[in-house]
């Protein structure tokens, strides 16, 4: 909408939802200048009609209205009631990615953004996808905060130290779009800098064959996972030291003390890094901590790797690790 109106100002227009996001921010920019034009103009009028008009002159008292007050309570009342459920309706849109859209990881590292795509392909500030297929990025950081940001798609996640978030999107026109970097992260920061490159599915396709892969990163995860040990507990049937993880991504987990949680990202990246934190019932606590032996890299190729071993419920970034 506003890319329209105002091409040179605005970045362009070119997700699913972010007409929607235009629509709303149109109608905040509105409603903002009525009431400030409104009001001014009112304090402009009043002040000009009452005031007064020689030395000695007393004003009239003034007694309230209760229909008056009545009014001006319930009018914004309503206004903010309409912003807030269209607000949350439209972040409930952009913060759940679709059941068929296909996964990319990026790792923010000073001051560079690396991609993976499904297929193993690898970039570096810059990122390829098809036209009219939703596309979910689990991000991770190395370092510092940073944050993703295409503006074009309207969409922004920080990526955070110690945890996974997500963002998701559906390009619907071809062409190159600017990716940032949105928060502060040192002195090359506005160097951080790189492009989505939207391609026809054909396209993708071709450019997904012509390019240099290591393999999926659930083969990458598959190969950490025996180098560090890790299938010495955990079986394929509920046989080790460890439960079995097959099947368990996305499942509900149950923990010593009765509590249960989602086998989501998070909980598959706290039980990696901090492994007393929530043990799951009928086990001991013998898993050592990984903490600083496993980059963000890997992490996400050991979560590709379990979720490849099947699940029961779609993935979310949503809940927390604990």
């Amino acid at each position: 909408m506003w890319s329209e109106l105002l091409p040179s100002i605005f970045p362009a227009s070119a997700s699913t939802f972010a007409d929607q996001v235009d629509h709303l921010y149109a109608f905040l920019v509105a409603l903002t200048a009525f009431f400030t034009i409104g009001i001014s103009l009112a304090a402009l009028y009043l002040a000009v009609r009452y005031r007064r008009r020689s030395p000695d002159e007393v004003g009239h008292p003034i007694h309230g209205s209760m229909a008056l007050e009545v009014t001006w309570s319930i009018i914004p009342l309503l206004i903010m009631l309409v912003i807030f459920g269209w607000s949350a309706a439209l972040f409930m849109t952009i913060s759940r990615a679709p059941s068929d859209a296909f996964e990319v990881t990026a790792i923010g590292k000073r001051w560079m953004w690396k991609f993976q795509h499904p297929s193993g392909q690898r970039e570096i500030n810059e990122l390829h996808v098809p036209i009219g297929q939703p596309v979910r990025v689990l991000i991770g950081s190395e370092d510092v905060l940073h944050s993703l940001y295409i503006p074009a798609f309207r969409v922004k996640m920080d990526a955070v130290p110690g945890r996974f978030t997500s963002l998701w999107f559906e390009a619907t026109e071809p062409g190159r779009y600017h990716l940032f970097c949105a928060e502060f992260c040192g002195t090359n920061h506005s160097g951080m800098i790189g492009s989505v490159v939207v391609m026809t599915q054909g396209d993708y396709q071709a450019w997904l064959a012509g390019g240099v892969t290591q393999g999926p990163p659930e083969i990458a995860g598959r190969q950490l996972f025996e180098e560090l040990a890790c299938n010495t507990c955990h079986f394929e049937q509920d046989a080790g030291r460890g439960p079995s993880l097959v099947g368990m991504f996305g499942s509900e987990i149950r923990l010593e003390g009765g509590q249960t949680v989602t086998a989501n990202e998070a909980y598959v990246r706290e039980s990696i890094m901090n492994s007393q934190a929530q043990v799951v019932e009928g086990y001991a606590p013998l898993m050592p901590s990984f903490q600083g032996l496993i980059s963000e890299e890997g992490l996400l190729q050991l979560v590709a790797y379990i979720r490849s071993l099947g699940g029961t419920a779609e993935s979310t970034t949503a809940g927390a690790a604990r």
